[in-house]
C-alpha cells in the first residue's frame, strides 16, 4: 500500500488529539492577539466622528489642530504629527477672503471661549454664529457693542449683567434672550466685540462659509481653499469634525499607537510563542518520524505531512481565536471610550482585514515552525533518528547560536548606550534591551536552561532521591526545559518592565511633590479663577506671598540625531513674581536663576537634557496652539515631574490657550476663612496635582499592556508545561515500574516544575532591571522603584501557576497508568 502523507496526518489528528491540542492553544492565542490589535489598528486608521457645532455649515476653513514636525533631509527626511494641546487658530482677516469665494454667500468668523457669571461658567461665541447652528432669539434682539444675548435661566432683555472675560469683569446689557438648554448658559456678543473679547487678538476658531443656492460643497470647498490660498484647512462633510478640535486626532493616535506598536510587539511575541510550541509538538513525535524514515519514508514525505497536520489544527486554531479577539478589542475601546480618550461618535471598526490576517498569522507562524522543526528529523539517517529519539541531542544549531550570541552581544551594547545617557535617548535605548535579552535567551534557550538546571539544581542533590532525580531530569532535558522557560521569561520580563515603569514615575512624582509644595494654602477652580483673584489671595489677611497658576501643556522637540519627536509636556504660566513662586514652590533649581521675564522660560533638568538644551540656550518649543516660540532658558529645575515641566510667564500664554483664566492659586501664610471665598481651599497636605489624561490613560495602558502580554505568557507557560508533562507518561509510568512511589513521582515533577519557575523568574527579573535601571535614570533620575507585593504577587503567580500546570497532568498520567 502505498504512504499517504494526508492520510496519515488526518489519522495522527484524529486518534492523538491530545498532540495537538497545545499547538491549536498556542495558535489560537496568537491569532487572539492579532486580531485584538489588528481592529484596534484599523480604528484608528479608519475613525472619523460627525460633526456637531459645523453641521449646519456646509464648507469650514480652520487651522490644522496637529503640528508636523520634520527632521532630517533628502531620503533620511522624516515627518511626525502630532495633535496640539489647545485649539490652533488662524486669522481674522481670512473671513473677507472666504467671503470672496464666487460660491459663497456668507462667511461667518466663529470663536468659543469661556466667560464667568459670578461663580458659574458661561461658554461665549459670536451672534453670527447663529447663522449656521440655528439658534433664534425667544424675545429682544441681535447684540451691538456692549451688549449681550443670553441663554440662561431667569435672563431678561433689558437688564444689566456682569461677566468676566479673561479682561476682567465688564457690565453689558441683555439685547436678547434665546431658550436655555439643558447644558451650560451661553453668551452670545456682537462678531467684532466676540474676537476681542476672547483674548486672542486677531484670531479665530474658524470661518464657517455658506454657499448660494445651486453650489455644492465639493465646489465651494476647492473655491474657497482657493481663495484663502493655503492659509487654512478648508473642510467638508465628516471630515468638519477636525476643525471643532483635536480630540479625534488623539484617539486616533493612541489607537494607532496601541494596534500599531504595542500589537507590532506582542504580535511578535504570540507568534514566536506560537511557533515555540508548534516546534516542541513535531520535537515531541520525533520517535514517530524516526520510524517512519526508519521503514523508507523520503524527508519529503516527512515534511508533507508536518505540513498537512499543521493546515489541519491551524485555520481552526486561527478562526477560533478571531472571536475572542473581538470581544479583546471591544472591552479595550470600550475602557478608552469610558475613560474620555475617544469621542463617544467614534465607533469600533471591525473588517475582514484583521480578522483574516490573524488567521494568516497563525497558518504561516505553523507552517514556518513545522517546517524548521522537520527540518533535522527528514533529512538525518533513519538510525541516527531512532538514537536521537530516544537521547535529547545535546548540541545547538548553527543558525541559532550566532544568532543567540548577536542578540545578547546587542543587548548588552544597548544597556550600556541607555546607561551612559540621560532623557527620552537612555529610555527608548532601554526598550531595545528587553527585546534583544528575551531574542537571545528564546534562541539560546537549551544552553541558558542546562546553566539554569546545573546551577539551581545544586542545593537540590542533598534533597532526597525525587529533588536530585529531578535535578539530573532539567540537565539532561534541556531542550524541554527551555520550551518551558521561555514564555515564564517573557511573562515576567515584559510585565515587570510595564508595570514597574508605572510604579517608579508615579513614585518619583510623589515624592517631588512632596518636597516641592511649601505654600499653605492652593485655591482652585475649574471654571478657573478671575482675573483679579490673584491680587484678593495677596491681600487677604496673614498671607505674605499669592501666585497664581495657569496649568497647560506645550510641545517640545527631544531625541537625536534624526530620531526626534514632539514630546508633550505640562507647563505653568504664572501670574506673580519670581520671588513669590519660590516661596510656595520648592522647584530644586540646579542650574541658573529662576526669572519670569517676557520670553524667559524655566525648564525640568531632565527634559533639558532630553531635547539637548541647557541655562542660555533657546528653546524652540510649540505653545499650547501650535504658535512656535524659542524663549530662553534661565533655569532648570529637578521636581518638574512632580510639580510641572516647564515653568513660564502667564503674559506668554494666556493668548495661546482658549481659557486664560488661573486654575490655581497658591499662597503662602493667610487662613482658610480669609481665602475660602475665592474658590476650593486645599492645604499642602491635602493637595494631590490631578494627573493629567495622559498621565491616566498611560498608567491604565501600561497595566492593561502588562496584562495582556503576562496574561498571554503565562497562558503559554502553561500550555508548554502541561504538553511536556504529558509527553512524559511512559517515563512516569517507567518510575512507577520500577518502584517509586506515587507521591515520590510528584514531588520529582514539583521540584521540576520549580526549577522550570524559578529560573524563569530570576532571568525575567533580570531583563527587567537590565531595562528599568537605565530607563528611570534617563527619565526621573533615580532608580526604578519596584514595590514588594506587587512583585511578591508576581512572584507568588509564576510559582503557583508553574506548579499546578506541572502537577495536575501529572496526576492524570500517573492515574491513567495504573
Amino acid at each position: 500500500m502505498a504512504y499517504t502523507p494526508n492520510g496519515l496526518a488526518r489519522a495522527a489528528v484524529r486518534f492523538k488529539p491530545a498532540a495537538f491540542a497545545g499547538t491549536f492553544v498556542a495558535l489560537m492565542m496568537a491569532s487572539l492577539i492579532v486580531a485584538a490589535c489588528g481592529i484596534l489598528l484599523e480604528t484608528g486608521l479608519r475613525a472619523s466622528v460627525p460633526t456637531e457645532r459645523y453641521a449646519g455649515a456646509p464648507v469650514v476653513a480652520a487651522a490644522d489642530q496637529s503640528v508636523r514636525f520634520v527632521t532630517g533631509s533628502g531620503d533620511s527626511r522624516s515627518e511626525s504629527v502630532t495633535p496640539l494641546p489647545d485649539r490652533a487658530r488662524i486669522d481674522n482677516s481670512l473671513v473677507a477672503e472666504a467671503a470672496s469665494a464666487p460660491g459663497a454667500r456668507t462667511a461667518v468668523a466663529d470663536v468659543t471661549f469661556p466667560v464667568r457669571s459670578g461663580d458659574k461658567a458661561v461658554t461665549a461665541h459670536g451672534w453670527g454664529s447663529t447663522a449656521f447652528t440655528g439658534e433664534k432669539l425667544a424675545s429682544g434682539r441681535a447684540p451691538g457693542p456692549g451688549e449681550v444675548v443670553l441663554a440662561a435661566p431667569g435672563a431678561s432683555v433689558g437688564e444689566r449683567t456682569t461677566l468676566t472675560t479673561a479682561q476682567g469683569p465688564r457690565d453689558f446689557r441683555v439685547s436678547g434672550t434665546v431658550a436655555a438648554g439643558e447644558g451650560a448658559a451661553t453668551a452670545w456678543f456682537a462678531d467684532s466685540e466676540a474676537v476681542r473679547l476672547s483674548g486672542h487678538p486677531g484670531k479665530i476658531d474658524a470661518i464657517a462659509v455658506l454657499p448660494k443656492a445651486g453650489v455644492s460643497a465639493d465646489t465651494l470647498k476647492s473655491q474657497v481653499a482657493h481663495a484663502v490660498g493655503g492659509k487654512a484647512d478648508v473642510h467638508t462633510g465628516d471630515d468638519r469634525s477636525a476643525a471643532e478640535g483635536s480630540a479625534l486626532a488623539y484617539a486616533k493616535e493612541m489607537l494607532t499607537g496601541l494596534g500599531g506598536s504595542f500589537g507590532g510587539i506582542a504580535a511578535l511575541t504570540a507568534v514566536f510563542t506560537a511557533a515555540g510550541t508548534v516546534a516542541l509538538s513535531v520535537g515531541q513525535r520525533a520517535r514517530e518520524y524516526a520510524l517512519l524514515r526508519a521503514i523508507g519514508t523520503t524527508p519529503r514525505q516527512i515534511r508533507r505531512t508536518i505540513a498537512t497536520e499543521t493546515l489541519l489544527v491551524a485555520p481552526l486554531a486561527g478562526a477560533v481565536g478571531v472571536l475572542p479577539g473581538i470581544a479583546l478589542a471591544r472591552w479595550w475601546f470600550g475602557q478608552l471610550k469610558e475613560k474620555g480618550a475617544i469621542p463617544e461618535a467614534v465607533d469600533l471598526s471591525i473588517s475582514f482585514i484583521p480578522l483574516v490576517t490573524a488567521v494568516g498569522v497563525a497558518l504561516l507562524t505553523a507552517l514556518g515552525a513545522g517546517y524548521m522543526a522537520a527540518r533535522r528529523p527528514s533529512r538525518i539517517k533513519p538510525g541516527q533518528a531512532l538514537s536521537e529519539a530516544s537521547v535529547e541531542r545535546a548540541g545547538l544549531g548553527w543558525i541559532r547560536t550566532p544568532l543567540g550570541i548577536a542578540a545578547a552581544a546587542g543587548g548588552t551594547v544597548f544597556a550600556g548606550f541607555a546607561a551612559s545617557n540621560t532623557g527620552d535617548d537612555a529610555a527608548n535605548a532601554a526598550l531595545g534591551v528587553v527585546m534583544l535579552f528575551m531574542l537571545a535567551v528564546a534562541l539560546l534557550g537549551p544552553l541558558v536552561a542546562r546553566g539554569c538546571a546545573t546551577l539551581f539544581g545544586l542545593p537540590l542533590r542533598g534533597a532526597g532521591a525525587s529533588a536530585s532525580l529531578a535535578a539530573a531530569n532539567s540537565r539532561s532535558n534541556s531542550r524541554r526545559m527551555a520550551s518551558a522557560i521561555t514564555p515564564i521569561v517573557l511573562a515576567m520580563a515584559f510585565s515587570s518592565v510595564l508595570v514597574f515603569m508605572h510604579t517608579s514615575e508615579d513614585r518619583v512624582a510623589a515624592d517631588q511633590q512632596r518636597a516641592g509644595i511649601t505654600a499653605d494654602h492652593i485655591v482652585s477652580s475649574d471654571q478657573g479663577l478671575a482675573p483679579g483673584a490673584v491680587r484678593e489671595a495677596a491681600a487677604a489677611d496673614g498671607v505674605t506671598s499669592a501666585v497664581g497658576l495657569l496649568k497647560t501643556s506645550v510641545l517640545v522637540p527631544v531625541g537625536s540625531g534624526g530620531d526626534r519627536w514632539l514630546a508633550s509636556a505640562s507647563a505653568q504660566g504664572i501670574t506673580g513674581s519670581a520671588a513669590d513662586l519660590a516661596k510656595v514652590q520648592d522647584l530644586k533649581v540646579e542650574t541658573g536663576a529662576l526669572k519670569l521675564g517676557k520670553g524667559e522660560i524655566a525648564v525640568d533638568a531632565s527634559l533639558a537634557r532630553s531635547a539637548h538644551v541647557g541655562t542660555g540656550d533657546r528653546l524652540a518649543l510649540r505653545l499650547p496652539d501650535g504658535t512656535k516660540a524659542s524663549p530662553k532658558i534661565v533655569a532648570t529645575y529637578g521636581r518638574g515631574l512632580g510639580l510641572s515641566q516647564v515653568t513660564m510667564p502667564a503674559a506668554d500664554v494666556k493668548q495661546h490657550v482658549t481659557s486664560a483664566f488661573a486654575t490655581e492659586i497658591w499662597t503662602r501664610g493667610g487662613s482658610a476663612k480669609s481665602l475660602s471665598g475665592l474658590g476650593t481651599l486645599t492645604d499642602r497636605e491635602g493637595y494631590a496635582t490631578a494627573r493629567s489624561m495622559d498621565g491616566e490613560l498611560n498608567a491604565w495602558a501600561n497595566n492593561t499592556m502588562a496584562a495582556v502580554l503576562g496574561g498571554f505568557a503565562a497562558i503559554a507557560a502553561v500550555n508548554t508545561l502541561v504538553m511536556t508533562v504529558l509527553d512524559r507518561r511512559r517515563e512516569l509510568g517507567t518510575l512507577r515500574l520500577i518502584g517509586s512511589t506515587r507521591r515520590q513521582v510528584l514531588r520529582m515533577v514539583r521540584w521540576e516544575a520549580l526549577i522550570v519557575a524559578v529560573a524563569g523568574i530570576v532571568l525575567g527579573s533580570g531583563i527587567a532591571l537590565a531595562t528599568l535601571v537605565p530607563m528611570m535614570k534617563g527619565l526621573t533620575g533615580e532608580s526604578p522603584y519596584i514595590p514588594p507585593l506587587v512583585y511578591g504577587s508576581f512572584v507568588a503567580a509564576i510559582l503557583a501557576m508553574g506548579l499546578a500546570a506541572a502537577t495536575i497532568p501529572a496526576r492524570a498520567a500517573l492515574k491513567a497508568s495504573r
